[in-house]
């Protein structure tokens, strides 16, 4: 078993359609307090690459560490608990995470979770049209400094397959492991009581909240990074 006095290494795990970017300045700050910090690419570009791909990937990213505190965001807690029967876990950390239930897949995910009621409630809430366009700088962007928005644009996306969307959620239950979940208080993607209530209800889990947006794992780094080494 992990000795839980020694100091873990940190597996960041991206989100649907993102490049292991999004995580660069969650790296610097782990890496900064001396902490082991790998920002996996997921082959997301691959038609051919499904969900025992993807936790392949992050299982190599890991190599022959023992004690590993997988983090994931958004899309990514599909792939983390898979992780855990590919090498040691000490914890997971879901981060504005899409919860899986063993059989789902991606796509059924959105209707099963009242996902599209519970963002126009939010965004009704806020004043926000909820019938308008939807695009990456108002949804995922809207508390990012111009010139880090638009290197997320240039730097953070890929062209994600639909393979991993398709492909049911093959653990049979929840991995034995130590989770905890992250809440954006500021997200437009998955609102605030949206993801209190799916941390609840698939995971009996209080979910934790910090300030951010859908990408607060780079608008809030710092504040992240000290939750994470806490």
């Amino acid at each position: 078993m992990p000795n839980s006095t020694s100091r873990p290494a940190f597996a960041l795990v991206p989100g649907a359609g993102s490049t292991p970017w999004y995580w660069h300045r969650v790296v610097q700050e782990l890496r900064a307090r001396q902490y082991d910090a790998t920002a996996v690419r997921l082959p997301c570009e691959n038609p051919d690459a499904g969900l025992p791909e993807y936790a392949d990937a992050v299982a190599d990213a890991i190599g022959d560490r023992r004690d590993v505190v997988v983090v994931s965001h958004s899309f990514g807690a599909f792939t983390a608990p898979l992780v855990c029967r590919r090498r040691p876990v000490r914890a997971l950390v879901l981060v504005a995470p899409m919860i899986p239930l063993p059989g789902e897949t991606g796509s059924q995910w959105w209707e099963r979770t009242g996902h599209a009621e519970a963002r126009r409630t939010a965004d009704l809430r806020a004043g926000r049209d909820p019938d308008a366009e939807a695009d990456l700088e108002t949804l995922f962007l809207h508390d990012l400094p111009p010139d880090l928005a638009e290197a997320a644009l240039l730097h953070g996306e890929c062209d994600q397959a639909s393979t991993p969307f398709d492909q049911p959620w093959p653990a049979p239950a929840w991995p034995d492991v130590p989770t905890r979940v992250i809440a954006f208080r500021h997200d437009r993607v998955f609102p605030l009581e949206f993801q209190r209530r799916l941390s609840r209800d698939r995971l009996g889990i209080l979910a934790d909240q910090l300030d951010g947006s859908h990408v607060g794992i780079l608008s809030n780094a710092v504040e992240l990074t000290r939750y994470l080494v806490r």
